[in-house]
């Protein structure tokens, strides 16, 4: 009786927590000027991404480093099945788009589920070399994935228009897509990581060795993973194009890998919650900052803007999370591992 009294107090939280969520994209997207709502969405965006890299490099424990390459197969994928032919065809400069592009024509819900099933094909077939080695190795390998997409994108015009990008792609990203994603993505990768996959997961991230010894088939494990990351990257990715409405291969440098390696550290690898509390840190943080950039009055002294001046301040202030949170702002905690929920469901403090 009493771990079904927990187990139903848990649901209601679980409901409590996503009527919320939906409630806020909805209210966000009737009640906030349009500045507001744009940072939103891009932090929606990138919740998505986040949660989804920490599965793979937090909860499984691989140091990977591609999202940006699944990230920008995509955006491609996206803004080739919803943009026009006569928009292909008046903005490829340097090489007339080929006929299987301009023939591909697709819905922008249908257009997204494409661009991650083609994502997580890519990263399954991508699985078998780089699964063949750990640790520093296989983050060399996933760098120069990214890289290698990048070239792709530039060296094949009739398909991606080259170094000029992609164009006048249908502004579809508001918060009802972009927040109604995150919040599934966010309850799909929660549902992996409890379920027997995810603590299958933990163990590889544990001890690679011991949980082979134990008989979890780490190969099919670190695949799921890389897999199902590279789905929602991919799937991140068509909201991003959407939301900016051009795309071109210098999007998706290394520096958007690092931009979401941060995120996850800072929030704590392995945990959901800290992935979404880093990316709103983050994403919105910076956004906030930039009054450190303009002229200010302090103390009665007029000081001059100074370009920058906020990622200087945020540099420091990462700093000194790292340095007295080691493990990130949560750690490897969830929210119902913290005492408050504990109490909700009738726990130990």
């Amino acid at each position: 009786m009493v771990q079904d009294s927990i187990f139903t107090r848990q649901r209601l939280i679980n409901l409590a927590i996503i009527v919320t969520a939906i409630w806020f994209t909805w209210f966000a997207q009737v009640a906030f000027d349009e500045y507001t709502v744009r940072i939103i969405n891009n932090v929606a965006i990138f919740i998505i991404l986040a949660v989804s890299y920490n599965l793979i490099n937090g909860v499984t424990g691989q140091f990977s480093l591609e999202p940006n390459g699944f990230v920008a197969i995509g955006a491609y994928v996206t803004a080739i099945l919803i943009v026009d032919a006569d928009t292909m065809l008046y903005q490829y400069d340097i090489e007339d788009p080929s006929e299987w592009v301009l023939a591909m024509q697709a819905e922008f819900v249908w257009a997204l589920l494409i661009a991650g099933i083609f994502s997580a094909l890519v990263a399954l077939a991508l699985s078998f070399p780089v699964f063949r080695v750990r640790g520093d190795y296989l983050a060399i390998v996933t760098l120069g994935f990214g890289f290698i997409i990048k070239i792709l994108a530039i060296n094949n015009p009739e398909i991606t228009n080259g170094s000029l990008g992609i164009n006048d792609i249908p502004e579809f990203s508001n918060l009802y897509w972009t927040g109604g994603i995150a919040i599934a993505t966010v309850m799909a990768i929660l549902n992996i990581i409890y379920s027997k996959y995810g603590r299958a997961m933990k163990a590889v991230r544990d001890d690679e060795d011991a949980a082979i010894a134990m008989g979890v088939n780490t190969f099919k494990i670190k695949t799921l993973a890389f897999s199902t990351s590279a789905f929602f990257e991919g799937v991140g990715g068509g909201l991003l194009a959407a939301l900016l409405t051009s795309i071109s291969p210098d999007l998706f440098t290394f520096f958007l890998t690092f931009q979401l390696l941060i995120i996850i550290v800072l929030g704590g690898l392995g945990s959901t919650t800290g992935a979404i509390l880093g990316t709103i840190f983050v994403m919105a943080g910076l956004e906030w900052m930039r009054f450190l950039d303009e002229p200010m009055s302090l103390f009665g002294f007029e000081t001059e803007g100074t370009p920058g001046m906020r990622m200087v301040v945020f540099s420091l202030i990462l700093i000194m999370v790292m340095l007295f949170a080691r493990e990130g702002l949560t750690g490897k905690k969830e929210l119902f591992d913290f005492k408050f929920f504990k109490k909700l469901r009738g726990g130990k403090k």
